[in-house]
């Protein structure tokens, strides 16, 4: 196939659904994913002309057996995005272990798992392969949440995971995240009045939407990346540096 295959997990909505839009446009096959086979993912599925995935991103076998389809399907991998991830805030003292749990099993371990199967793959390929993982500006030190630290503290792993995979595999394999600051998805329609307010506090003055962030992952997954690897981009509309 000539045209660069990215398998792009968590991919029925959100960040992942808008990746998958820009890399269609771009000229990439995207690969599309979901933990479920719901109607938004066979959907977008038919609008892109995309094979889709079944996997629980927290389950080895299962994320692998998907990505090694991808693979035996088109016969290369070029890019992998991880942007598969949930968020269950609640205060410290209130978090069961099965909330720390959760979340760390898919935000982090999804990432894990994705690329221990991704990367056997790209070994085999004379261009090698990117990866691309969603972090969070909640990951990083200064914008850290206390009432959703469980998130916090996977995305931070996430982060340390770009940076040793990019130690490991490079040259042959290139790894950086994206830390995206507040952003529009689906999920803004929970959002309280405050979190509105955090959100416009940026310098931007708005959130992202989904598809500005999908612009930095397939910058990060493309090779005009060429010479970056083991970074994690802001992205955040300079909420990081308001100061309010």
């Amino acid at each position: 196939m000539d045209k660069p295959v990215i398998f792009i997990t968590g991919s029925a909505r959100g960040i992942g659904g808008a990746t998958a839009r820009l890399a269609k446009e771009q000229g990439w096959q995207p690969v599309l994913h979901g933990r479920t086979e719901s109607a938004r993912l066979k959907e977008l599925a038919q609008e892109l002309d995309a094979p889709f995935f079944t996997a629980d991103v927290s389950d080895k076998p299962s994320i692998q057996s998907a990505i090694e389809q991808a693979y035996e399907k088109y016969g290369r991998l070029d890019a992998l995005a991880n942007c598969a991830g949930i968020v269950k805030p609640k205060p410290f003292l209130e978090m069961a272990p099965e909330d720390w749990q959760a979340e760390y099993q898919v935000n982090t371990l999804g990432s894990v798992f994705a690329c221990q199967a991704a990367i056997p793959l790209m070994q085999k390929q004379e261009n090698g392969g990117r990866i691309v993982n969603i972090s969070s500006i909640r990951g990083l030190a200064p914008t850290m949440s206390a009432r959703g630290m469980c998130y916090s503290m996977s995305k931070a792993a996430v982060c340390t995971l770009t940076e040793t995979l990019a130690k490991e595999f490079s040259p042959k394999i290139a790894v950086n995240a994206v830390a995206p600051g507040f952003t529009a998805t689906d999920m803004a329609e929970t959002w309280s009045e405050g979190v509105w307010d955090q959100a416009r506090s940026a310098l931007a003055g708005r959130p992202a939407e989904p598809q500005e962030i999908a612009a930095t992952a397939m910058f990060l997954a493309s090779s005009q990346a060429s010479f970056i690897t083991g970074q994690t981009i802001v992205v955040d509309g300079g909420y990081t540096m308001a100061g309010k």
